[in-house]
């Protein structure tokens, strides 16, 4: 499969978008909305920008959504909408749930450690990244500040390193280009490691120049496309991207070789 695959992005129940869509805009003055927050909503962006498949993140607030989440799931998945489910890390069932997900199909799951008041390096996780590196599952994980939170550190590079010197087989993806506008430590400490980051909301705050270092100088196997949608234009990430002037087989899997091989396929 050659297509553009989009590692991160974000949708709601058609019942729910309207509502969620504000209570997130509310949250954050700062950010803009692409679509209106639904399946239809996301397809439509992916159609024009020339993407192929998108990775749909759920996000846990609370413990009592898990079952929620994986019945939506399952009724959004398709060839081209690929759900990763979520959990809680003060669910009490939470190391069968990561069980209940690879048995049901899933490829992954999507934490943030500020919605879900947890740092990366909370004992809390520790069973977290043990049952899902047990299970092969992907690990999507809000990295660096939030633009809805105050600017207290829960996601940093020192964190990524410590939590993948500890899970070494762990499939972690750091996102928005390894830990949003903390891209010095990103530059110092997660390059060149084995580590995947994800682009998704970087290009857009970050200058074309270091953007560009930071994704010549990670290994090339490491690197995948997101956009974090709704809350980028994916065609304008796709543009920016393109803008960088990467070497094409870099490029290429930064689009899609990468979360192919990272999907299983």
């Amino acid at each position: 499969m050659s297509g553009i695959t989009d590692i991160h992005t974000h949708a709601f129940p058609d019942t729910l978008a309207a509502r969620a869509m504000k209570a997130l805009c509310d949250g954050a003055p700062d950010a803009a909305a692409f679509h209106d927050g639904t399946i239809t909503g996301l397809l439509k962006s992916m159609d024009a920008a020339g993407i192929q498949r998108a990775v749909v993140c759920n996000i846990a607030t609370k413990p009592s959504q898990f079952d929620s989440i994986v019945r939506w799931s399952n009724e959004i998945k398709s060839e081209r909408i690929i759900p990763f489910c979520s959990v809680h890390p003060d669910d009490p069932d939470v190391v069968a749930h990561i069980s209940a997900i690879k048995a049901a199909g899933f490829k992954g799951i999507k934490m943030h450690p500020y919605y879900q008041e947890c740092d990366l390096d909370d004992p809390r996780m520790t069973p977290i990244y043990r049952q899902v590196s047990r299970e092969g599952l992907v690990l999507v994980m809000h990295c660096g500040y939030d633009i809805a939170f105050e600017r207290f550190r829960r996601a940093d590079p020192p964190r990524i390193r410590k939590v993948m010197e500890s899970f070494p087989d762990l499939k972690f993806v750091a996102t928005h280009l390894g830990a949003w506008q903390q891209w010095d430590e990103v530059a110092a400490m997660l390059v060149g490691q084995p580590i995947y980051m994800e682009l998704s909301f970087s290009l857009e705050c970050l200058p074309a120049e270091e953007a560009r270092a930071i994704l010549m100088g990670h290994s090339e196997d490491y690197l995948l496309f997101g956009t974090d949608s709704p809350w980028t234009d994916q065609t304008n990430a796709l543009r920016l991207l393109r803008g960088l002037g990467l070497p094409a087989k870099r490029l290429e899997k930064l689009l899609y070789v990468n979360a192919n091989r990272l999907l299983g396929e």
